[in-house]
């Protein structure tokens, strides 16, 4: 018998989630969400219905809710929160009441719940910006933004709580890209495909920084790895998970080759210089992780999906867009 085999995703309904959601149902785990649905239900359309998932509207900062959450679970994944700097930046009180006040009270519920394995999404924002041509998990941890620091200061939190039966594991993602049942087209790979497909031109800020990307089928592949793999694999690791490292240019230029010769790049100059670059070459070697995708085929998803009209008004719908939606509810 598998040693985890019920899973709670908190954020589950959202970009990520909707992607891993139905890749754990597939593996025969039972999967329990929770999630604010702020971007819509239909999020799991093709397994909405099956008998081993359970949908719980609800909010993360719910002490009794999420006590109740935990109940029956083996493992958490905890997707949930206010994502990436201008999201955060929008509203630094709220940000920090989801990121970082509801993650002990979490953490510290898990563990007396009974949960064996927690694992949480963290960023590769941690490291701020770094000279270093490869940035592993052994350096210094550098954050530039509130909304980094708290990753960070939840990471420490998180390796508070590793025990002999509570076993914790951080995931640094890098910026996930691809189609979704859930989508996000405020990312950089989405964004471009977005806008060469319905506009026939990328902007372009800067071009020289480096931004790590990953394939959203295998961000979710990596927490699948990480659930199945023995405990002691596991147990306080700390993980980067990306592709190869691209400046913005180089994606820009990629997406360009996806869609058509037609679209045109244009180049403003930009004093947002953070360049991030990753090496993901120690999940490879503790797990044999490695990414199966390619970010072209990311674009290529995504741009047939755009094509094919799967994600109407793809340019003003704010379902697509993190900070569009949370000002439109007045998410508090």
């Amino acid at each position: 018998m598998k040693e985890i085999q019920s899973v709670l995703v908190t954020g589950g309904a959202g970009y990520v989630g909707s992607a891993l959601v139905p890749r754990l149902l597939d593996e025969g785990y039972r999967v329990r969400v929770i999630d604010l649905y702020m971007y819509g239900d239909d999020v799991f359309p093709t397994c909405a219905d099956h008998p081993k998932l359970e949908q719980v509207r609800g909010d993360i900062r719910d002490g009794a809710l999420i006590d109740k959450c935990m109940e029956g679970m083996d493992a958490v994944i905890h997707l949930a929160c206010i994502s990436n700097d201008p999201s955060y930046d929008l509203d630094p009180d709220l940000g920090k009441s989801i990121n970082f006040d509801a993650f002990r009270p979490m953490v510290a519920s898990a563990k007396a719940h009974g949960v064996k394995r927690f694992v949480y999404a963290s960023s590769s924002s941690v490291y701020g910006i770094k000279d270093d041509p490869e940035v592993t998990e052994d350096l210094v941890l550098e954050p530039l933004t509130d909304y980094s620091k708290f990753k960070a200061q939840c990471e420490q939190i998180l390796l508070e709580y590793e025990g002999p039966t509570f076993t914790t594991t951080t995931i640094r993602p890098a910026t996930v890209a691809g189609y979704a049942p859930r989508q996000r087209l405020d990312v950089i790979i989405n964004i471009f495909c977005n806008l060469a497909v319905n506009k026939g031109e990328i902007s372009i800020f800067g071009g020289a920084q480096k931004r790590p990307n990953i394939h959203i089928d295998d961000m979710a592949r990596s927490y699948l790895m990480v659930l199945a793999a023995p405990k002691e694999k596991v147990a306080a690791k700390i993980w980067n998970v990306g592709y190869e490292n691209h400046t913005v240019a180089q994606l820009a230029e990629m997406v360009r080759d996806v869609v058509g010769p037609q679209v045109k790049l244009t180049v403003t100059p930009t004093n947002d210089n953070r360049s991030y670059h990753v090496s993901s070459k120690k999940i490879k070697d503790d797990l044999g992780f490695e990414p199966a995708h390619t970010l072209r085929d990311a674009a290529v998803g995504l741009v047939d999906a755009l094509k094919a009209g799967k994600l109407p008004d793809s340019l003003t719908d704010p379902k697509y867009f993190n900070i569009k939606m949370m000002q439109k509810i007045n998410l508090k």
